[in-house]
């Protein structure tokens, strides 16, 4: 399941923008699979900053989670296209990854508890005493 849709990034910027962004053959209309890769680097990106706190793909996507996505998505969509890309879409992408590094840190929350540590093994136990020895003090006495 994707973190964004067409849709979401349809309420930050104008169809003909997204249009003009994905219609290389010049059909007229938004071209869906390049706005789906789109989104799945973004996503991807996500994974690879969430993924050492949390289960990622995560299952309900975080609000804060989509709207990294959708930020993400846009400016790879213009990265494909325009060699100058806007400076809102820059300065949106340059807040996403500052967000996902604080996510990755913990500074930031996502609404979620982050996956439990993994023990990292505790102390030596042993069941025996002293009493158990087999060469104790008395029998090394003599060596």
């Amino acid at each position: 399941m994707s973190y964004s849709t067409l849709t979401d990034i349809l309420k930050l910027i104008p169809e003909a923008v997204v249009i003009q962004l994905t219609d290389d053959e010049d059909t007229g209309s938004v071209v869906t699979p390049r706005v789906d890769e789109a989104i799945a680097q973004a996503d991807a990106e996500i994974d690879s900053y969430c993924g050492g706190r949390y289960s990622v793909p995560f299952g309900t996507v975080p609000d804060i989670c989509r709207k990294i996505s959708v930020d993400i998505a846009i400016y790879n969509l213009y990265s494909r296209k325009v060699e100058a890309i806007p400076d809102t879409r820059s300065e949106r992408y340059k807040n996403a990854i500052r967000q996902l590094e604080g996510i990755a840190k913990g500074t930031i929350s996502i609404g979620e508890d982050p996956e439990p540590d993994a023990p990292t093994g505790g102390g030596i136990q042993t069941s025996k005493t002293s009493d158990d020895r087999i060469f104790n003090s008395d029998t090394l006495s003599g060596f």
